[in-house]
């Protein structure tokens, strides 16, 4: 610990006080809350003991670190609202509009590294760096882009992503569901075999909305609809519930849940223009598409009482009734003379109804992927992943009456995206584009826009993050950090997890954590993993605030410690052994590449050569790697 923290210490001590500290590190890059207000205890300790002489004051002037543009200047561009590429038009003639200056355009280093993580969840490997920042292409960043939408590393983070979107779990703690861990795998190989055939978003939504079939640990589309179920309650409550999830994970409209107990008026009045004039009616009438579902469990091993998969099938005489008095839900109240609610879609297409012989949950479906809201809806949910910050916040809280800038709300209400004209755009794009997920993340991508620095000259106004006048930060997600240390180190780390709940001794290993079907199947890792908030996909979001603790875990888990401390005797193969025996300049610039995907500054790799050479070459080279890991610019994505 004594030697983490000088380590800590070299590279925030120097001719700066604590003051002066928090004013570089929570100003100039507010969004990272881990070194922001939250470690300021952390800080004036190590500063504290610094000025007494506990700790070496020789290393990097912090100013200068932070200061520091990687990979050399930025070159100037202006934005013109003639762009090809519709994000720029909007996103510029907004910012034009209210006489915001956006910021200048990222440098190659800043662009490999950003994008490579955002589509795949990984750093670059430094060699494609090198060849990346030679080449001199006009159109390199976008042929960039193409190559990695063509890797299996974007499979891996987009099936993670998706995974955390439709809440893959083993369990459903709430409603002792159990898709064990054979459905959690069916569930996971579904939606990678769906990514890696590039399969059209719609007909993903349809699967797992109207899916059937006999077997979930087979047919994995089918565990979607079994993380729905609900008991200790009417079969209605199910129905229900079914409907929600629906409108909450491909509309983004989490308030539907709220219309399912009482009429909007009186409860989300200040919430949605929407919700303030739905009614439960029309709820029943959203609930009553999936009447027609049964979900029957099947024992495979009549010995094991415990262990079952699901069958989904359709009850052509299924009716949603509306005569209950138990369960989850408010009881369900005729309306008028009828004790039955028919199926109506409560959306864009309203008043839409089955065809006459149509399967009803095939009907929802159909309806639901012709709604602009899908298209909508999927586009925001992927624009906060790849921009930061979504277009509606939060991102599953949609209001369908304040979202076309053709037809604004009335006055007190106004349009509630950023960028209304955007998002409606990006819909529309989304369909023109047979919902091909790679031509929107393309889209995104390669605008000017998600070209933008992170950095900013001048004085940043917080009330610009939503017009994206910059490039936001973020920290990186749990795998990403994981990954990114083992990738980085080249000392790699299986995880093995059971795969077959009634045999447990039948497993799976996978060798990055971006591979990892769900929370529960991440073995030894998960200690690690979970201090970085990746959530439960139940009760628990993935977060992306820092933390003490996530600090405390990059300074001393034997995770990171195992691959500091190995120049010597670790792998041939390592970082460390690769560069124990270049010379001082290339061993610093290595490093830096491999970690940070940059090189070092003068300063910087001044400071690095000269600890090298104030004792056991071993050991500082050791220090140095530990001291890259823990640098803000690895945990975040600038």
């Amino acid at each position: 610990m004594k030697k983490s923290i000088l380590a800590l210490a070299s590279l925030l001590t120097v001719g700066i006080n604590a003051q002066e500290l928090d004013e570089h590190l929570t100003v100039e890059h507010a969004e990272c809350t881990y070194f922001g207000p939250s470690g300021a205890k952390m800080r004036n300790e190590v500063l504290n003991a610094a000025r007494v002489g506990r700790y070496s004051r020789e290393t990097i002037d912090v100013r200068q670190a932070m200061s520091f543009v990687p990979g050399g200047s930025r070159t100037s561009y202006s934005q013109s609202s003639s762009s090809a590429n519709l994000i720029d038009r909007n996103i510029f003639g907004v910012l034009r509009e209210k006489g915001v200056e956006p910021a200048a355009r990222s440098n190659d280093y800043e662009f490999i590294r950003r994008v490579t993580l955002d589509l795949t969840g990984r750093i670059p490997a430094v060699a494609r760096v090198n060849s990346f920042v030679a080449d001199t292409s006009a159109d390199k960043r976008a042929k960039y882009v193409d190559e990695l939408l063509a890797t299996p590393e974007w499979v891996d983070k987009w099936t993670m992503f998706f995974g955390d979107l439709y809440r893959n779990t083993d369990t459903v703690r709430a409603t002792n569901t159990n898709r064990f861990a054979d459905g959690r795998e069916a569930f996971y190989k579904w939606t990678k075999d769906a990514l890696t055939a590039n399969l059209s978003y719609d007909k993903m939504a349809t699967a797992l909305i109207a899916g059937t079939g006999e077997n979930s640990f087979v047919k994995g589309e089918l565990n979607w609809q079994i993380g729905n179920r609900i008991t200790n309650g009417p079969v209605q409550d199910m129905y229900d519930q079914m409907a929600s999830s629906t409108a909450d994970t491909f509309l983004g409209v989490s308030h539907f849940n709220c219309i399912m107990c009482h009429n909007g008026r009186g409860h989300v009045d200040t919430l949605s223009l929407w919700g303030r004039s739905a009614t439960r009616t029309q709820a029943y009438g959203m609930s009553a598409f999936f009447a027609q579902t049964t979900m029957t469990a099947i024992r495979p091993v009549v010995e094991n009482r415990n262990y079952n998969y699901w069958n989904m099938g359709v009850n052509l005489r299924g009716v949603y009734t509306v005569n209950t008095t138990t369960g989850n839900r408010p009881s369900r109240i005729p309306v008028g003379s009828s004790s039955t609610a028919a199926p109506v879609y409560p959306f864009a297409a309203s008043g839409a109804t089955p065809a006459n012989g149509e399967n009803w949950r095939a009907a929802i479906a159909r309806n639901v992927v012709a709604d602009p809201l899908f298209a909508r809806a999927t586009a925001n949910y992927l624009w906060r992943e790849l921009m930061v910050k979504g277009l509606v916040e939060p991102v599953n809280q949609l209001d369908p009456a304040r979202l076309d800038p053709d037809n604004p709300p009335p006055a007190p209400w106004t349009l509630q995206p950023s960028n209304a004209r955007l998002l409606k755009e990006l819909g529309e794009y989304f369909v023109d584009q047979q919902f091909n997920l790679k031509a929107i993340m393309r889209l995104i991508t390669t605008s000017d826009a998600y070209q933008l620095s992170s950095r900013y000259d001048g004085q940043w106004n917080p009330s610009w993050e939503s017009l994206h006048a910059r490039r936001l930060v973020r920290r990186l997600t749990a795998e990403e950090i994981y990954d990114g240390i083992q990738q980085s180190s080249n000392i790699p780390s299986n995880i093995t997890f059971v795969v077959n709940s009634n045999d447990r001794t039948q497993t799976r290993t996978v060798n990055w954590a971006m591979q990892t079907p769900a929370p529960a199947a991440r073995g030894g890792a998960a200690a690690f993993l979970n201090v970085f908030y990746p959530g439960d996909r139940e009760d628990t979001e993935r977060r992306r605030d820092g933390s003490d603790q996530q600090a405390l875990t990059l300074m001393n888990n034997a995770f990171v410690m195992n691959r500091t401390r190995q120049a010597g005797t670790g792998p041939t193969s390592s970082l460390l052994r690769q560069v124990i025996n270049l010379d001082d300049r290339q061993m610093v610039d290595t490093l830096f590449l491999n970690v940070l995907s940059r090189y070092p500054n003068e300063s910087e790799r001044t400071s690095s050569i000269n600890a090298l050479r104030s004792g056991n070459r071993s050991l500082q080279a050791e220090n140095l790697l530990w001291t890259l890991y823990n640098k803000v610019d690895f945990t975040f994505n600038y």
